[in-house]
């Protein structure tokens, strides 16, 4: 497994917000949330498999993380190991416990969205 190196996950676990641009559709970004855990990056899709970004990634596939001004190309892998999505978990409710959307990210239903981001 690639890691990214440590003032990219600096940058990821403190940047409230970042964009997604997805290989299928590199015009148009969303405006994610991302945590890191034990050195390993996560996203979830807030609107579930519905998600358009998350639809664009849910076999696995190529993106680009906005940071700032900051391009991170990066490859998602669906993550299905059920210790590792807890870890998610516990970083959403650490890193976004201000926010009335936080449990929302937790919610059963939106855990199988759990994407793990390694750079390309």
């Amino acid at each position: 497994m690639t890691r990214f190196d440590a003032d990219a996950l600096s940058d990821l676990q403190s940047a409230k917000e970042v964009r997604i641009r997805t290989d299928k559709r590199p015009d148009s970004a969303v405006v994610i949330w991302v945590v890191v855990a034990d050195d390993t990056v996560f996203v979830r899709s807030f609107r579930g498999a519905s998600g358009r970004w998350y639809r664009d990634l849910a076999t696995g596939g190529e993106a680009m993380l906005e940071v700032g001004r900051r391009r991170l190309p990066v490859r998602a892998t669906p993550e299905r190991d059920p210790a590792a999505i807890e870890r998610a978990s516990q970083a959403y409710l650490s890193k976004y416990r201000s926010s009335s959307y936080a449990q929302a990210m937790v919610n059963q239903d939106i855990l199988a969205t759990t994407l793990r981001l390694e750079p390309r």
